[in-house]
């Protein structure tokens, strides 16, 4: 065994699903002494081939290590994992990967918090082959203390590990914020294929000249950023009325070829509300003043 090997940190993971099973891929192959535990046992049998310990029980699990990560479903499940040994994880840093809710990541810290439990919340940024490389994003949020102990341990999982601070829904609001940035993205792809397709171009010969738009994005979300921190919407490259008329031209495009124009339909809702507010003149970050509203039953 390495000097690495030996002085690594112990840890457990809870939950293999396919992101569980990186997770804890990515320990043991940064030398970290790995205890797994999963309802179906079976699924932890390539982890122990690699030299991971399964655990029968979550108590024997959470007792392995001083930190413990858990990644589930949601937090109804890690809620329902953890609670029973509510009293094993006193003392120990529990970091919770799972995916879900602000408020929740809040009510889960409040319970760790209620066992003397230190406890961070993080939200992984990228698909499951990404893990463990140093391009991997994982935010964390909740416990700073937690968070400078085991910073070199988390690092196993990305490279990419910032902190944002002792709020632990905070990790949460940027993992909602940018999927829904992702989901939205990606909806806008699926259009653009199927409007290209309509005309008989094929997918793979269309989808190289996405990276033009795909790129221009950071920019873009830079001078965006400033707009919105400032409050003030500047239309000096573009304005608002100018980004309708695109809009429009697409969408009798895309119903001239029976094609679903639902997403686009929204975009150009927020965008025509965003003129007739007053705001024609100004540039496109400015459709946030609707964005702010609630939504309006159709």
């Amino acid at each position: 065994m390495s000097t690495t090997d030996r002085t690594a940190t112990p840890v457990t993971v809870l939950g293999l699903g396919a992101m569980g099973r990186a997770l804890a891929g990515a320990f043991l192959r940064a030398g970290h002494p790995t205890t797994v535990w999963n309802r179906t046992p079976g699924r932890a049998d390539e982890l122990v081939a690699r030299g991971a310990v399964r655990a029968d029980t979550v108590a024997e699990a959470v007792t392995a290590a001083p930190l413990v990560v858990v990644c589930v479903l949601d937090y109804a499940v890690s809620r329902a994992i953890l609670e029973p040994v509510g009293a094993r994880l006193s003392g120990r840093v529990l970091v919770n990967l799972t995916s879900d809710t602000p408020e929740r990541s809040r009510d889960a810290a409040a319970w760790a918090a209620g066992h003397d439990i230190d406890y961070l919340d993080g939200s992984i940024m990228v698909p499951t082959p990404v893990i463990g490389q140093p391009e991997a994003t994982v935010l964390y949020s909740g416990s700073a203390g937690a968070f400078e102990t085991y910073e070199a341990t988390l690092k196993a999982l990305g490279g990419r590990a910032p902190y944002l601070g002792e709020d632990p829904g905070t990790a949460a609001v940027y993992d909602l914020s940018l999927l829904g940035f992702f989901y939205s993205a990606m909806a806008g792809l699926v259009h653009s294929f199927a409007l290209s397709g309509a005309e008989g171009i094929p997918a793979a010969r269309f989808a190289p000249f996405t990276e033009a738009i795909a790129g221009i994005l950071p920019p873009i979300a830079a001078a965006m950023a400033q707009d919105l921190d400032r409050g003030v919407f500047s239309g000096d490259q573009d304005n608002i009325v100018m980004e309708a008329a695109g809009l429009a031209h697409i969408l009798e495009a895309t119903e001239h070829r029976g094609i679903n124009t639902e997403v686009l339909t929204a975009v150009k809702g927020l965008v025509d509300r965003t003129i007739a507010a007053g705001h024609g003149g100004t540039g496109f970050a400015s459709v946030m003043v609707q964005m702010r509203e609630p939504s309006t039953e159709a």
